[in-house]
């Protein structure tokens, strides 16, 4: 059973109110905002028992408008990176919003990270509710989106479902920071991704090519720390890790990452039915006000965000991306977390 407490809202400096929900089925425990359809808190179980939160996140909405790293939101209309801001489709051309270099980075600088969603109750969850509308940051169509977090046992599931009046690439993720121990840095955090490949990009991260992960330091098929790859000068560009994974699942739920912390025990096992994945070890964090008046410095918490391969939509080799008006966009992912003896 999930319990449920909503919280004393937050006032919203741009107008409004910011809701606030704790859910809690007495093994995870979660906080969601509707700024963001942000997780602002997930308690999970160490070896011992002991609950604690595991993720990133702000003591006031001034905090969340004022930081850039999408702590704990929904990333889109579009996460990760499109090239040039610029889309086409049918002869028809779109320019973006450009926030990252030359680029249109998770949907611009008013994402869906920054919208106040409509937030109900589920049974076993919450209902967050967004209606983007047509030139929403340079985005065709008006965007409907239906996200849902749910506690089932030892596992979170993030569910979202979109529908469009134009055709529109959509791609959406969760963007949780995750620090399994509550430590200034995460290089002890044990990362596997379970894939075969990962996009090679440019000095903006947009992709030029498909590689073997095969001899490579972006191979983690096996686990490792992360301290140990870091500062490989593969990485260096990048500062650490911030690349796209493809899975190769075809759409089923299927595992994509496992993340452990040997102090603590804390396991996380990630399945998706999303075609790829990006790993990024927080490696440009730095300066954020974070919760209890900290300030969040590079490599203290890590990303694993499912979606869709970045600059898709201009690249059709890397799948199919644009979303028409007869179809629904569909992406379920599976957060089970476990603690280790």
């Amino acid at each position: 059973m999930v319990r449920f407490t909503v919280l004393e809202p937050w006032q919203d400096p741009r107008g409004g109110e910011i809701e606030r929900v704790r859910l809690d089925n007495g093994q995870l425990a979660i906080e969601v905002l509707s700024l963001g359809g942000i997780i602002r808190s997930l308690w999970t179980p160490d070896s011992h028992g002991e609950r604690a939160n595991i993720v990133l996140g702000c003591d006031s909405a001034e905090d969340y408008l004022t930081q850039q790293a999408h702590l704990g939101a929904i990333a889109g209309r579009f996460a990760n990176r499109i090239a040039g801001g610029k889309l086409e489709f049918n002869g028809q051309h779109y320019h973006l919003d450009i926030n990252q270099t030359s680029n249109c980075l998770h949907g611009g600088r008013e994402g869906f990270n920054r919208k106040n969603w409509h937030l109900g109750l589920l049974p076993d969850g919450a209902r967050l509710t967004l209606r983007s509308p047509d030139g929403d940051m340079g985005f065709p169509g008006n965007c409907t989106v239906q996200l849902d977090y749910r506690l089932v046992a030892n596992n979170l599931f993030v569910e979202i479902m979109a529908a469009t009046d134009k055709a529109c690439p959509v791609s959406l993720t969760q963007h949780s920071y995750f620090n399994l121990d509550g430590e200034a840095d995460c290089a002890n955090h044990r990362v596997a991704i379970h894939a075969n490949h990962y996009l090679e990009t440019d000095t903006t991260g947009i992709p030029t090519g498909t590689l073997a992960v095969e001899g490579t330091a972006l191979d983690l098929r096996r686990a490792d720390c992360l301290g140990n790859r870091r500062s490989h000068s593969t990485l260096t560009s990048t500062r650490g890790f911030d690349h796209c994974y493809l899975l190769g699942n075809k759409g089923e739920l299927t595992l994509a990452a496992t993340l452990l912390s040997p102090s603590s025990g804390r396991q996380l096992k990630l399945y998706t039915n999303q075609p790829a994945i990006q790993l990024y070890g927080a490696n440009f964090l730095g300066g954020e006000a974070g919760r209890g008046g900290r300030i969040y410095s590079p490599y203290q918490g890590v990303c694993l965000e499912p979606q869709l391969p970045p600059d898709s939509p201009n690249q059709p080799a890397l799948g199919k991306s644009w979303l028409l008006p007869d179809e629904v966009y569909h992406h379920i992912s599976r957060y089970q977390f476990d603690a280790l003896k």
